[in-house]
């Protein structure tokens, strides 16, 4: 075997080595990565039992889960942002135990929504989405690195190449209705979730109400949006990078 025959195995013994190195550490960041407060009731649905950052979520057919997903974290003190969903509502929101002051609503953010995105993505923790129109694989892998290097959490309303885990309402049931009356007091939804590894699993959690919150201690009044100091910054187009 010559010398040029050598120094080229070596060489690629040592990429090897190399990559084999990087795919170590990058298991070991995902397993140990940091995590985000999370609702008990999701304890035997998502992968782990929690939220983590830096990875995406995928929520079909309720905007309430995902409402219900960033409640934990808002009341925790995580910034949370609303994109491409008009109707998202405050008062909604705030009934399902969201932090109007810690909330970003951008409604309809237009055929910038993807940019509008990585942006909130720069700078909150948490932000849901509903894309406007299929994402390409380019765009899905940049904004994962971005996710992954800002330890943001993407939770899209619809399906999401790549997600950690994807939650589907399958069936919902309503308490406290008796025959032909009665006060509505729960609600009962039966969610599937599909994550990479994992069979498929179903589970019935039980949605908190405001009553549930009220007799709890915790408010549940919506602030008056017309009072002065609006507690939900609310943007209707995509911040201008140009402004000063």
């Amino acid at each position: 075997m010559t010398a040029f025959a050598l120094s080229s195995a070596a060489a690629a013994d040592e990429k090897v080595r190399e990559l084999q190195a990087r795919i170590r550490e990058m298991q070991s960041t995902r397993l140990t990565g940091r995590t985000i407060a999370t609702s008990p009731m999701f304890a035997g649905i998502l992968p782990d039992g929690m939220l983590r950052a830096g990875a995406a979520y995928s929520v079909l057919g309720s905007t309430t889960l995902a409402m219900a997903m960033l409640a934990t974290p808002s009341a925790a003190g995580s910034w949370c942002a609303v994109v491409g969903v008009p109707e998202f509502g405050a008062e909604a929101a705030a009934a399902a135990g969201i932090v109007l002051d810690r909330l970003v609503l951008v409604p309809r953010p237009g055929p910038d929504w993807l940019a509008v995105t990585a942006a909130l993505v720069d700078v909150l923790p948490l932000v849901v989405l509903k894309p406007a129109a299929r994402i390409s694989d380019g765009d899905v892998g940049r904004l994962a690195a971005r996710l992954r290097k800002r330890e943001a959490t993407l939770i899209a309303l619809g399906d999401w190449p790549g997600s950690e885990a994807s939650l589907t309402l399958e069936r919902t049931e309503w308490e406290g209705l008796g025959v032909g009356s009665g006060l509505l007091t729960g609600r009962r939804v039966a969610v599937s979730v599909e994550s990479r590894g994992r069979p498929v699993r179903s589970r019935w959690i039980r949605l908190p109400t405001p009553l549930d919150r009220r007799e709890a201690g915790s408010p549940v009044a919506v602030p008056d949006l017309g009072a002065g100091m609006a507690p939900v910054a609310l943007l209707h187009d995509p911040p201008d990078s140009r402004a000063g």
